[in-house]
């Protein structure tokens, strides 16, 4: 396959998802092949519903949604326009798949093929339901895909590298078995806020999209605030009040519950406001429905933390601050070129020999 094959195939599989929005579901006949397909994409959604209790219809849909607005011709020419991929000697690149986010994978398993590699998937229980589908689609987009798509549920083999995404306790397994072929192994990242106090009601509301999307389950999720020393939190707390209809949902009122029982019987401190816990924390890594926060004296020390500490932060919400930062309510928004823990996979890719 050349290059532009796979970016037309995947620029076909962005419109097949165009079809899949929370407003509704509206089926493109003049999307190739969408009449082999659609029902079995819709069907295989309500699977995913019901097979993980976290993943709700709107968030499925999100995620989908989010891939459709990526995967345009437009975007993945930009993309891939940095890189040398014309004479790339093709390796099978095996991944294995976090489970906490829908499609959670699928910027990997992206970058594998569209770099020319074969890809040999590991995926998580978890989140099993719909790329299976997508690559189907894309094979019969271009037939070519089909040898250099495949799945597993056994211990991999015949592998010539690894991407591999898990916890600080399973990143130390990975490093055992895949230490003697290149590999990109992650560990636990979150993401924080740094508030200054002068934001205003918009982005502290588009705040809440950062935190409460995907239940906080992600990586990108901002599960940490860093304010100033006297930080008003009910200006935060009238913000967010939009969000309060997540409590609704049975997993998450019960980890509200939980975490809250946990926390008063210790005797921790919290603010909290029936849907959110805030409680000061020097972790990164949140509880479902806890939100830690830290202060700071001076943006010198703060920035000093956040250099000390940038292995554990994924990305930084924030407005004029002197480091790269993401803007409010944009965190579940990457573009192709936002890599998970800032590793340029594409660049990885290319000095497989």
């Amino acid at each position: 396959m050349l290059l532009n094959d796979r970016i037309k195939a995947f620029s076909q599989l962005g419109k097949f998802l165009s079809q899949f929005k929370s407003t509704g579901y509206e089926k493109v006949n003049s999307v190739i092949h969408t009449n082999d397909f659609f029902d079995e994409m819709t069907h295989k959604i309500t699977n995913a519903v019901h097979h993980n209790g976290w993943f709700t219809e709107e968030n499925v849909l999100f995620s989908i949604q989010q891939w459709s607005n990526l995967l345009t011709e437009e975007n993945l020419l930009d993309w891939v326009s940095h890189y040398e991929l014309d004479q790339i000697n093709s390796k099978t690149i095996g991944i294995i798949m976090a489970g906490n986010i829908p499609l959670v994978g699928f910027h990997d398993f992206l970058s594998v093929l569209i770099s020319g590699h074969r890809v040999l998937v590991k995926q998580s229980s978890n989140d099993n339901q719909l790329l299976p589908l997508l690559s189907s689609y894309l094979i019969a987009i271009e037939p070519n895909f089909e040898t250099y798509i495949s799945f597993t549920n056994e211990k991999f083999k015949n592998f010539d590298a690894v991407i591999a995404t898990g916890s600080n306790n399973t990143s130390r397994y990975f490093e055992h078995y895949f230490g003697n072929v290149p590999n990109i192994i992650r560990k636990n990242r979150n993401s924080i806020a740094v508030l200054t106090g002068n934001e205003t009601t918009q982005q502290l509301e588009a705040l809440g999209e950062d935190i409460f999307r995907y239940f906080g389950l992600g990586c990108r999720s901002v599960s940490k605030l860093m304010v100033p020393k006297g930080y008003d939190f009910d200006v935060f707390f009238r913000a967010i009040y939009p969000y309060q209809d997540i409590i609704k949902g049975a997993k998450y009122a019960n980890n509200y519950d939980y975490n809250k029982a946990v926390y008063l019987m210790s005797n921790y401190t919290l603010l909290e406001n029936g849907f959110l816990m805030i409680k000061e924390d020097e972790s990164y890594g949140s509880p479902i429905a806890t939100l830690f926060y830290e202060t700071y004296e001076s943006n010198e020390s703060l920035s000093q933390k956040l250099e000390l500490d940038k292995e554990k932060i994924q990305c930084i919400v924030g407005s004029n601050l002197p480091y790269d930062t993401v803007d409010f309510g944009k965190t579940q928004h990457p573009k192709l070129s936002d890599y998970a823990d800032s590793i340029d996979i594409i660049e990885f890719l290319t000095k497989i020999n």
